[in-house]
């Protein structure tokens, strides 16, 4: 670990995890963000296999593309920046064409810094920031903990929330992942599973229609174990060119359970999704600029995903699907796991 750690006026500092395996996580208090995550190939090469920058100028400069960071409160998309809780109207930040993304455009998670307190273990971090009422137009002074760990083989996030008024909340982490090691040119050689029947069909600007609809006979069929790479041509109007879908995980109210695998044929690395939400949104880098990125590496599109385990995007303005809404004196918990080994 290095940098001070001050739990009553932060400053941006990082942390490193380890284990006696020999894996390695770095994370940062500016957007409780992770920056490195070193894993094993199947010839015992170590590779760091998330996109980031080598310090926090480049998680700034490109702060729309929410490298490895918290997001909230709400992740995703609002239709119209806007929606009514209890017969009151509230007006959220427009910074995705005329919609709100990812909890805002100047005081959303991933842009403040948050306090951190590591364990002696070198094991585990424990982020936290407290979201005053009307941050970002959302309601309720709301109090977050997001808490990662380090095991044998895999990282978990916990993520708790708590408010004094209604408010809606739905957090994820957006990491861009590529198993071949971050800056390897695709990550549409990629194998994945997701155990996902259903989906949520969008509009033009990737606002769900409020259609549920099966996977079977399209592109996001991931059922069965395929590449990326071989749907990616079969969109057709569905976007940015590549996948930035809301996937419905099946058995929903199971508590923890797996959502997703994904594979790299080439150096047998593999990560399991593990989740208590209820989807996860695929998302394939389709608008990552040509950027560099660590050690000099080049990122663009399709260089990696994200596996975003969340709530239905637009929720609150859509009474068909899940509530997102946090009741005052209630507690928000998600926890999601990512799970690592090699074929």
């Amino acid at each position: 670990m290095t940098g001070p750690i001050s739990s009553r006026q932060p400053t941006a500092t990082f942390v490193e995890l380890r284990n006696d395996r020999g894996l390695r996580v770095r994370l940062t208090n500016h957007g409780a963000r992770i920056m490195e995550v070193w894993l094993p190939d199947r010839d015992g090469s170590m590779a760091d296999v998330v996109l980031g920058f080598d310090d926090l100028a480049g998680y700034i400069r490109y702060a729309d593309h929410y490298l490895g960071c918290v997001v909230g409160r709400v992740a995703n998309r609002i239709e119209g920046g806007r929606f009514t809780l209890d017969g009151v109207t509230y007006e959220l930040a427009r910074n995705d064409g005329r919609n709100h993304l990812h909890g805002g455009a100047s005081r959303s998670f991933d842009k403040v810094i948050w306090s951190a307190e590591a364990a002696n273990d070198g094991r585990s971090v424990r982020f936290t920031y407290f979201s005053p009422d009307h941050e970002e137009g959302y309601p309720g002074n709301l109090s977050v903990t997001v808490d990662y760990r380090l095991g044998e083989d895999e990282l978990r996030i916990d993520y708790k929330a708590t408010s004094d008024r209604a408010t809606p909340v739905n957090l994820t982490n957006h990491a861009y992942w590529n198993l071949a090691g971050a800056g390897a040119p695709t990550v549409l050689d990629h194998e994945l599973w997701v155990d996902a029947d259903r989906y949520t069909p969008t509009d033009a600007a990737l606002i769900p229609t409020g259609e549920i609809a099966p996977v079977a006979a399209t592109a996001l069929d991931f059922r069965s174990p395929r590449l990326l790479g071989e749907g990616i041509d079969d969109l057709g109007s569905a976007l940015s060119g590549g996948y930035d879908h809301n996937l419905i995980l099946n058995r929903p109210g199971d508590g923890l359970r797996l959502a997703a695998r994904l594979r790299h044929p080439g150096t047998g690395r593999r990560m399991e999704v593990l989740t208590t939400e209820p989807a996860l949104q695929l998302y394939t880098a389709n608008v990552l600029p040509e950027v560099i990125g660590k050690a000099g590496r080049a990122y663009g599109p399709h260089s990696a995903l994200c596996l975003e385990t969340q709530s239905y995007p637009n929720a609150v303005n859509e009474p068909s699907f899940p509530s997102i809404v946090l009741d005052a004196g209630d507690e928000y918990r998600q926890t999601t796991i990512y799970r690592f080994g090699v074929d």
